[in-house]
């Protein structure tokens, strides 16, 4: 049966052959060329997104805004545990060091900063990479069909079940993003075209600054690459990290482009978030006198931690929603390239190593036992009569 075709402004599905929305007037999802023969796709999703761009990304974020600003709770108390884990440390250790002695102080200092280590490292981190997961997966959802579950399930419900069920662990997956992060980066490092992707000829002639926007525009490619192993609703994450980075390779050009231009966005308009989080800091500490010096320091404290708080739940998700709609609408339809699979694996020995653990594919979480009925108890066995 012929697949009915989403606008993706209004999400209503319409015939077949169908170009434009009649109830919106905008243009509808074009169906790819289809693949010449013999080409192997692994994967088969709609898109319910035709047009990449600040406007699609930033209607994308606001209707995960929830998520969003979760992200930014979690973001703000981490930021205020921060705070009073230092004041703890550095207030309990000048204590003890005037009053006990200073080998004391600075055992105190030492030990609170290995255990807000422990404490950010195993859970708030582990919270925010959860709430990450699960963005994902909702804005994956959005991108490919238009709604979350077709509307019988909330995002944050939906994201939550998704995770688990893909991926059992969270933890795990740490390990699939490194990976794919050291492959991304040995690959940009072979690219010949990265100076053609600036402009101005000066900043070609600054080849650290370039390779330095190109690192930061790559941040947002393994979460792509989750997107797409989402999209295609890949049981073993290490095919679909596999295939994801073929397809990274391939449209690399394109996709750093995008990535590239998102990343001087994002120095622009993260230097305003910083400039207006930290003039009232700064207001404050001209105003209070030299004997307030703590707490002018503690003013400017919690304005860098706001803002970065900011950065880190609206600024960076904008442009990772536009980086993963330049993703897959790039691969829509497009067949994999064995040259650009055999590339990797001679360049990246993590590769290979993606490569390999396909095989062995993805543990999944243990069955519950089911309890057993009970058996019955055999019947008394009768000994038999000694003949006479």
């Amino acid at each position: 049966m012929p697949r009915m075709v989403p606008c993706p402004h209004c999400r209503e599905l319409h015939p077949p052959g169908s170009t434009f929305c009649p109830m919106t007037g905008q243009p509808l999802a074009v169906a790819p060329a289809p693949p010449p023969p013999g080409a192997h796709i692994p994967h088969n999703y709609p898109l319910a997104i035709s047009q990449p761009g600040l406007g699609t990304a930033i209607g994308l974020l606001m209707r995960t805004m929830p998520y969003a600003m979760v992200r930014f709770g979690v973001s703000m108390l981490a930021s205020i545990l921060t705070i009073i884990f230092w004041v703890i440390a550095l207030g309990g250790g000048a204590w003890l060091g005037a009053k006990v002695a200073p080998a004391v102080g600075w055992i105190w200092v030492i030990a609170f900063l290995v255990a807000f280590g422990f404490f950010w490292r195993l859970i708030l981190r582990y919270i925010l990479y959860l709430i990450k997961c699960g963005h994902i997966a909702v804005l994956t959802e959005l991108i490919t069909k238009g709604q979350v579950a077709n509307g019988n399930e909330g995002m944050f419900a939906y994201g939550k079940r998704i995770v688990t069920e893909r991926f059992g662990q969270v933890n795990a997956l740490f390990v699939v993003d490194m990976l794919v992060q050291g492959v991304v980066r040995t690959f940009n490092r072979t690219l010949d075209f990265i100076g053609s992707l600036f402009p101005v000829e000066a900043l070609r002639q600054l080849i650290a600054i370039v390779q330095a926007v190109v690192r930061a525009a790559t941040t947002y490619i393994d979460e792509t690459i989750f997107s797409y192993g989402l999209a295609r609703e890949e049981k073993n994450p290490w095919a679909s990290a596999r295939d994801g980075l073929i397809y990274y390779a391939q449209n690399a050009k394109p996709i750093l482009k995008t990535s590239v231009g998102i990343v001087l966005i994002d120095y622009a308009i993260s230097f305003v978030v910083w400039l207006i989080m930290l003039a009232p800091a700064y207001a404050i500490s001209r105003a209070l006198p030299k004997e307030m010096l703590l707490a002018s320091i503690i003013a400017w404290v919690i304005a860098f931690l706001f803002a970065g708080s900011i950065r880190a739940s609206f600024v960076r998700p904008l442009f990772l929603i536009m980086v993963m709609v330049k993703f897959h609408l790039s691969i829509r339809g497009q067949p994999i390239n064995v040259e650009w699979e055999q590339r990797l694996e001679s360049i990246s020995d993590k590769f290979r190593e993606i490569t390999s653990k396909i095989v062995t594919g993805w543990p999944s979480a243990p069955l519950a036992q089911q309890p057993q009925p009970p058996v019955a108890p055999p019947p008394p066995q009768i000994p038999p009569r000694p003949a006479t």
